[in-house]
């Protein structure tokens, strides 16, 4: 039996576990504040003008999670009742809790993967999309796409992809939401401007607490009647912040740092690699995800979690996802702490 790693655990399990270093806590403690509900906050209005420009939206709105950003847009952009297609396994289907039916009322479509790991193509997005159905048939109304991709691995959707899915969306009706929570990684891996990915999308949520490091924090950005809108709801969603600068200063501090996510994609790459010469069968990550196939998930969890690697089980297999408290060495410890593939 392989004993447990020396020193303290290989935390895996997501880049939501990274934590605040010295410089992103003094600029939370040092941040100029306001009430954001009754007349503004000025730090966290300079946080939503630097994603509105990153984006080239007109406009943005803090929310304290990527759900809820994703929530506040279904319900913008639904009625009670309507349909929204989305990529099968997209976060916003499966692991939301089912706030876009019992919330937002929305009826989900999931579209399979006929473009790769994740991926859906222009046709089918045409081809899902009733038309000219009696009263009583359901209205298709919006397209929820997904960039990275978490469940297929942290997978990319480049521009031209993109903006085919878009146009293909638009033209039958549509509107588009892009649950953008890891936008950056995607925007580092195919060396493109965020905007790229985000163009013509009616609505995109980003979010701060991932692979950037922020505590907290997602910002929800489109037109500006739409995040006019966006702010009603969220004060209706209990989401409404007050001296809310002190998580905004944490925002600006991480978003000074979306290239070293390319670290965090190398170390994926790294970790892929080591358990491939174990014997383990693995993809080459896009980003900064890596899904291991195994046949019984919890057990492998429970077993590396006896040698010190905290993962979670994500369908058939085993996730793990680099951020920036994980350092090379770290991904050398883990990989030496796996068991032999049955």
């Amino acid at each position: 039996m392989t004993p447990p790693l020396p020193g303290p655990p290989v935390d895996l399990r997501s880049d939501t576990v990274t934590r605040p270093d010295a410089r992103m806590r003094e600029a939370m403690a040092r941040a100029e504040v306001g009430d954001d509900v009754l007349d503004g906050d000025p730090t966290m209005r300079a946080l939503e003008e630097r994603i509105a420009g990153l984006l080239s939206t007109e406009d943005a709105l803090w929310v304290p999670s990527g759900s809820m950003g994703n929530l506040i847009a279904l319900c913008v952009h639904l009625d009670r009742g309507d349909r929204f297609l989305a990529p099968d396994h997209a976060h916003i289907l499966e692991h939301e809790v089912g706030t876009a039916a019992w919330l937002a009322g929305g009826m989900p479509r999931a579209l399979p993967w006929t473009a790769g790991p994740g991926a859906v193509s222009p046709s089918d997005v045409t081809r899902a999309v009733a038309r000219g159905g009696p009263y009583f048939a359901l209205r298709d109304r919006l397209l929820c796409l997904e960039n990275t991709h978490n469940a297929a691995g942290g997978t990319v959707t480049a521009p031209r992809e993109h903006r085919a899915l878009v146009d293909a969306a638009h033209a039958a009706g549509l509107l588009v939401h892009l649950d953008g929570a890891r936008l950056w990684n995607a925007a580092v891996a195919l060396g493109v401007p965020v905007a790229e990915l985000a163009a013509g999308a009616d609505s995109v949520q980003v979010c701060l607490s991932k692979g950037l490091g922020a505590p907290v924090g997602s910002v929800l950005a489109g037109g500006r009647a739409f995040v006019g809108e966006a702010r009603r709801v969220r004060k209706m969603l209990g989401g409404g912040i007050r001296q809310g600068g002190v998580l905004a200063a944490a925002g600006l501090v991480a978003l000074e740092r979306v290239d070293r996510l390319a670290a965090d994609h190398e170390h994926a790459r790294l970790l892929a690699a080591g358990l491939a010469d174990r014997g383990w069968r693995t993809a080459v990550p896009r980003t900064n995800i890596v899904v291991l196939p195994v046949d019984d998930p919890s057990h492998t969890v429970s077993v590396l979690a006896e040698r010190g690697v905290r993962t979670v089980p994500t369908g058939t297999g085993v996730r793990m996802v680099t951020h920036h408290d994980v350092s090379r060495a770290d991904v050398l410890r883990a990989v030496a702490a796996f068991p032999a593939p049955d």
